[in-house]
């Protein structure tokens, strides 16, 4: 709650208790019985009697419940502590960004600090029930996770008030001082219960955890993907409609996939074939880009995106937002992706920042590309005017609780890419030759993001094993062991998530062209990215029937031309949005030979 909204009282809430979802069976049938009663209650809704506002969310809210029941059935599929993206990590990066607005919310905090132990032991009861069903984590896994808790919650750091869960609480604590809102007597006396409860409560819990994982090592039955599990399909499945937001069979999505990586790998060779010189370890050093202060990049990215997307100004009224570009603190580097944005609350999303992380050290194109992926045009832009949009226009809030993963990161894939042409035409006076060899980093990037979806769909729903997944990236030049288990391992791991990205973008795509179909001569970038961004969060299949649908947002009675515009901009969410790296080491295009074609051996290497 505190994430999605800034002031509860605004929405109806006036009393509530901070509290930390700890896993209980009790608990789990409580929410089966109310996503059960909900359904049920949609059911009993006519449809045809809503207004075209209320029926877009009935259209959208149905079949999001009717997925989120199914995948409840196969509720111990779940991993809580994925070494990637699992709680003993999150957590801890989420209490070190709660945001300190008063008084309540540093008692709130606390509280909520004070709930680690029963969180994770909750946690535990969990992962106990999954192992009793053969689901638990392969022992590669498990050592991860171990190692993570061990490292995350350091004794000597915390006995010395050096953790980062110290130091970014000071900070925050200072920003009250700053504003009067505590005094120095009450910053002394929250700093102590913040360091009792991180010895007493936090690290004994993660202490503990990594002993109950260290007994439960071993009982994990499959190191392999989710087809070797008894429902692993099905639920596979749910995490496709889930993630991505893509309602497209297997086939379908492979087909999408298959088609893009030929689209690009030929495209690469041919760019080879045309400049043979990008072959050379000379021809991979880029001049110096124009820009290096990101503060300087989100300026010239406005500018870039002017003229092809609303402007935050249409929607934001006389409350324009702003957006900083900070350093992740030391304490977090290790701990975090190369940048994120934090999505601001619904209801206050003046303030913007994106953090960038020293230990990436990303830098010039790579930087900029990045910037677009976290700030304009991507998930800040889109954050910020999905709510000035909603708040302008009176849209129900229920719509902003949906989660769409391959909406949102299928979009900041998306103008990512578009980036990188930005970026040509930002050095085409100065440096002409770094065309080819931008367009090789942007196809780089698209190769990368189709083959791993396609290896994802191979690991998890076709039971690829390793050797089999290290025969089709051998296929493509990768072949380095260490570097084909990284890959392995992370998509066992991660199912869905480089479908998340890439399939959301091709969906993207997809909708572009049947806009540009249906609109003729009416279309515009301008039109469809304002339609995109007024009608989500959402499936696609929404979006495609309402793309169809009369509104003044795609009336050609009522479009807005193209205009320049200065966006200031920003999306929805309380989840922190990543860039993150790939498991690969060196590009493909050192790989791919300018005379030869595209790899069959791709294709006929699934099991």
């Amino acid at each position: 709650m505190h994430y999605t909204i800034a002031n509860p009282s605004s929405y109806g809430i006036h009393s509530y208790t901070p509290a930390l979802p700890s896993y209980s069976k009790e608990r789990r049938q409580n929410s089966l019985e109310e996503l059960a009663s909900a359904i049920e209650t949609l059911h009993t809704i006519d449809a045809s009697k809503l207004n075209a506002q209320n029926a877009y969310i009935y259209r959208l809210l149905l079949p999001y419940l009717e997925n989120e029941q199914s995948g409840s059935l196969l509720y111990f599929y779940a991993n809580p502590l994925s070494p990637s993206s699992g709680m003993q990590s999150q957590l801890p990066i989420l209490l070190a960004e709660y945001a300190f607005r008063s008084k309540q919310d540093i008692e709130d905090y606390l509280a909520l600090l004070d709930q680690t132990d029963s969180y994770f032991e909750g946690i535990v009861s969990y992962l106990k029930d999954q192992s009793a069903q053969g689901l638990f984590m392969p022992d590669y896994s498990v050592d991860k996770v171990i190692a993570q808790c061990d490292t995350i919650m350091d004794s000597n750091s915390l006995e010395s008030g050096r953790h980062f869960l110290n130091t970014t609480f000071e900070e925050r604590l200072d920003g009250l001082m700053e504003q009067d809102i505590i005094t120095e007597k009450e910053k002394a006396a929250y700093l102590s219960e913040n360091s009792r409860l991180l010895n007493t409560v936090m690290l004994p819990a993660y202490q503990k955890m990594g002993d109950e994982l260290l007994l439960l090592k071993g009982s994990g039955k499959n190191e392999n993907g989710l087809s070797y599990y008894p429902n692993g399909k099905d639920y596979y499945l749910y995490l496709i409609q889930s993630n991505t937001g893509s309602y497209r069979s297997i086939k379908e999505i492979k087909l999408l996939l298959l088609q893009d990586f030929e689209k690009s790998f030929q495209s690469m060779r041919s760019l080879l074939q045309s400049n043979p010189g990008l072959l050379s370890s000379a021809g991979l050093v880029p001049s110096p880009f124009t820009y290096s202060e990101p503060a300087d990049m989100l300026k010239n990215l406005q500018q870039m995106m002017a003229a092809d997307f609303p402007a935050l100004s249409d929607v934001a009224e006389n409350n324009m937002p702003v957006c900083t570009v900070k350093s992740i603190s030391k304490n977090l580097q290790e701990y975090c992706s190369p940048a994120f944005y934090l999505t601001p609350p619904l209801d206050d999303n003046k303030e913007n920042v994106i953090y960038i992380n020293p230990k990436n050290n990303p830098y010039g194109v790579e930087l900029y590309t990045t910037l677009a992926h976290e700030g304009y045009p991507g998930h800040l832009y889109q954050t910020v005017y999905s709510q000035l949009f909603f708040q302008k226009t009176g849209i129900n809030p229920i719509r902003c609780l949906l989660s769409y993963g391959g909406y949102v990161e299928g979009w900041a894939m998306y103008v990512e890419l578009k980036s990188y042409d930005y970026a040509k035409t930002l050095m085409k006076q100065s440096a002409p030759e770094t065309e080819a060899l931008y367009e090789l980093y942007k196809l780089d990037r698209k190769i990368q993001l189709s083959l791993y979806s396609l290896l994802d769909i191979a690991i998890h729903y076709e039971g690829a094993t390793y050797a089999q997944a290290h025969k089709m990236l051998s296929s493509v030049g990768i072949s380095e062991p260490s570097t084909t288990r990284s890959i392995y391992e992370y998509i066992v791991e991660e199912p869905t998530n480089y479908l998340k990205y890439y399939l959301g973008y091709l969906e993207i795509i997809h909708l572009k062209s049947e806009a540009k179909k249906l609109w003729g001569d009416g279309y515009s970038e301008y039109r469809f990215h304002k339609f995109y961004l007024e009608n989500g969060p959402a499936d696609f299949t929404n979006l495609q029937l309402q793309l169809k649908q009369p509104s003044p947002s795609n009336s050609p009675a009522n479009q807005i031309s193209q205009r320049l515009h200065q966006p200031l901009g920003y999306f929805y969410s309380f989840v922190i949005f990543c860039s993150f790296l790939f498991p690969v080491s060196q590009p493909f295009s050192q790989y791919i030979h300018p005379q030869k074609g595209f790899p069959a051996l791709l294709l006929s290497a699934y099991p």
